[in-house]
């Protein structure tokens, strides 16, 4: 399996520094954190995968590195990848993780 172990301490990190309780699953050739069974970020080589609500992915598409998640050849409704140089810091990981959160939170609901 290909994925940045570096990028899956911090993500662990930044969950258990949030107090929140997540699961992790081995997916699409990499590892995905899930929320109360619902996925919310994850790795893929060294790109991280993000599960973005359909309301804000045109808003998520337009940041700088960031792109459709073409796992399969053809976009994948709400999740996006984004490059390394874009989570880089804590406030940057952060950022990515809430937008996973909100997604599994939202699926939640439903």
């Amino acid at each position: 399996m290909a994925f940045n172990e570096e990028l899956a301490k911090d993500l662990k990190q930044t969950f258990e520094l949030r107090g929140i309780t997540v699961t992790s699953k081995k997916m699409f050739g990499g590892i995905a954190f899930l929320y109360q069974g619902k996925m919310t970020v994850g790795i893929i080589n060294d790109d991280l995968m993000v599960r973005v609500i359909s309301e804000k992915m045109e808003k998520v598409l337009a940041k700088d590195g960031v792109r459709p998640m073409d796992f399969t050849g053809k976009a994948m409704k709400e999740f996006v990848f984004v490059v390394s140089e874009f989570y880089k810091t804590h406030k940057q990981l952060d950022f990515w993780i809430t937008l996973g959160l909100e997604h599994a939170k939202n699926k939640l609901k439903n």
